[in-house]
């Protein structure tokens, strides 16, 4: 792992660099899918933009929330730091500042959902990778499997081997965002983006029991309680969508 490479002298973060790779394919992404749609490409790049904005300072805020007894004695100066930025806090900001745009652009609907689900799951596995090259943390629990791995050199270093939990993240979002992609012209407005919520929460919920974080008083850690929900919310969205139109898929 490298968390921070040398550019002609420059020091560069590569979790930052994997960060702004993830929004930079997410929009190329979204650029061809409006293309394909007949609408202007320039649209993929202002909602990169707006989950940009959003996405950070709701990261921001939501790693305030869960850290306030640490960080109430300088709440505006940990608002801005750098550190501690937290995946659903960003959804969340992210979210609202699209929903904006998508006002704004009289796009408010359910095909604008449908356009950005691969987006995001390729943008989530890109990011996870960066996690993994970064060492930040994001790994999982110690394990005695033979792909298990140390993290001497991360940037939250560890000489146990322990479960390199991005990797799985990578390769499992990575092929969600593929079938995503491949499914694109499948199913009816709001359909994909169901799949999304299911299957990303139902990855994020199975990884949570190889992760280091702490579980609650119902033995299951918070992420995993968020993921369920999202997932939950797929499935019932898909169960409401095919008593709707008795079927899912666009007819043929």
């Amino acid at each position: 792992m490298r968390p921070e490479i040398d550019v002609v002298g420059i020091p560069i973060k590569t979790f930052g660099l994997m960060f702004a790779l993830a929004f930079l394919a997410c929009g190329l992404m979204m650029a061809k899918r409006f293309k394909e749609l007949g609408k202007p490409t320039d649209y993929a790049y202002e909602i990169i933009f707006a989950a940009l904005i959003g996405g950070i300072v709701g990261s921001r805020l939501y790693w305030l929330v869960q850290h306030y007894d640490e960080a109430k004695d300088d709440l505006v100066g940990n608002l801005f730091s750098g550190s501690g930025l937290v995946w659903y806090g960003g959804v969340i900001g992210g979210a609202i500042a699209v929903i904006g745009w998508a006002y704004f652009r009289g796009m408010l609907n359910l095909t604008l959902l449908d356009i950005t689900a691969p987006g995001l799951a390729l943008g989530y596995a890109i990011g996870r990778a960066g996690c993994q090259l970064s060492g930040d943390g994001d790994y999982g629990s110690k394990t005695d499997l033979p792909w298990g791995m140390a993290y001497p050199h991360g940037a939250v270093p560890t000489d146990d081997k322990v479960h390199p939990s991005p990797i799985y993240e990578s390769l499992a979002m990575g092929l969600v965002a593929l079938w995503l992609w491949r499914r694109r012209d499948d199913y009816r407005p709001g359909i994909l983006f169901a799949w999304y919520l299911v299957l990303s929460g139902l990855e994020r919920f199975l990884v949570e029991f190889v992760r280091r974080n702490e579980v609650t008083a119902i033995g299951i850690t918070v992420p995993a309680i968020e993921s369920l929900i999202l997932a939950l919310v797929g499935v019932v969205w898909l169960v409401l969508a095919q008593r709707r139109y008795d079927g899912l898929r666009l007819a043929t």
